[in-house]
């Protein structure tokens, strides 16, 4: 099958890249190489890359040429960067999902939406959400991926298009850009730099691994109905602060680095998903916490060469604005 991967030079998108190479199916990938998008993450492995905007419905056209199926990782997709600035997300979220689903409504081809369980909200103990739940997003990044989810029933209703959607959990895993919470802490360990923890760093977050996080997606594009959501949640639900002691031990750093900094506008204290739905297609998880972080942080251990040049310039800029002042 000839697969156009949206958003492919990124973290996860460029697993699932390889995943289906390694399946033996054609893939092309169009990414706009934003700041996270990497090329340097598909090195080595069978495609062909487009450059381009997912709300640029000619670059969309170029690039799906011939393709039966479309799965759309594209997106704005860090939280802090939406409460700085707001305005891309929407852009890429909601019109860019538009202009996939205007192709595949001409093209019929078949589309799978990758959105988060962020769309959920903030959830109290007890119960995971299901895919039946309400959404209730808490930052500008989750409204526009609550806003694009909402284009997928609407489109397979009125127009009969053959799309799923996914809802993955906190994701973690090599290739992941250095400012979401595990790749942040671990290279600031390695360079004995301070862990900024938000608040009491209680939030609950579901863990998944990359690798069971693209199983779950690919899973969902080879067997998932037209019109269905289906959440791919990790199982592991830990609070960030004992994610970031782990990840102090595991890389011998003083315990001293762990700074408890102000937390951000709006911050979930957790997220949970229920993922039945997906295990009965027969996806299971199977990259747990206690072996699968170890191997991250080794990733990034042995791979400065791939961190260290992003590490700079920009990022340095970004970090001194979200940090600076909380860790003064």
């Amino acid at each position: 099958m000839r697969v156009l991967v949206t958003g492919g030079a990124g973290f996860i998108g460029s697993h699932f890249v390889k995943r289906l190479a390694a399946r033996g199916d054609e893939v092309v990938v169009l990414d706009k190489l934003t700041y996270s998008g990497n090329p340097a993450n598909l090195d080595g492995v069978p495609h062909v890359f487009r450059r381009g905007d997912i709300a640029d419905p000619a670059a969309v056209a170029e690039a799906a040429e011939g393709c039966g199926a479309i799965v759309n990782f594209a997106a704005e997709t860090h939280v802090d960067r939406s409460i700085l600035g707001a305005k891309d997300f929407g852009s890429t979220e909601f019109f860019g999902t538009q202009v996939l689903l205007e192709h595949v409504r001409r093209s019929g081809a078949r589309l799978v939406q990758v959105s988060t369980d962020e769309v959920y909200g903030d959830l109290e103990a007890g119960a995971p959400a299901t895919e039946d739940d309400p959404m209730r997003p808490s930052s500008p990044y989750s409204v526009a991926k609550a806003a694009g989810d909402l284009h997928i029933p609407a489109y397979v209703r009125t127009f009969g298009v053959d799309a799923s959607i996914t809802r993955g959990s906190n994701t973690y895993g090599p290739n992941q850009y250095p400012e979401k919470l595990v790749p942040l802490f671990v290279t600031n360990a390695l360079d004995g730099e301070p862990l900024p923890l938000y608040g009491d760093g209680r939030q609950i977050r579901d863990w998944l691994h990359v690798d069971d996080h693209c199983a779950g997606i690919e899973f969902v594009l080879r067997e998932g109905e037209a019109g269905q959501i289906y959440n791919v949640g990790g199982g592991e639900e830990v609070p960030n602060i004992e994610i970031a002691r782990q990840i102090l031990d595991i890389t011998d750093a003083e315990p001293s680095l762990l700074r408890h900094v102000d937390d951000r506008p709006g911050h979930d204290r957790r997220y949970s998903m229920d993922a039945t739905k997906l295990r009965r297609l027969g996806w299971v998880p199977e990259r747990r916490l206690d072996e699968a972080l170890p191997e991250t942080v080794a990733w990034y251990r042995d791979h400065r060469d791939w961190w260290e040049p992003i590490k700079s310039g920009a990022y340095r800029e970004y970090y001194e604005q979200q940090y600076g002042e909380r860790l003064r």
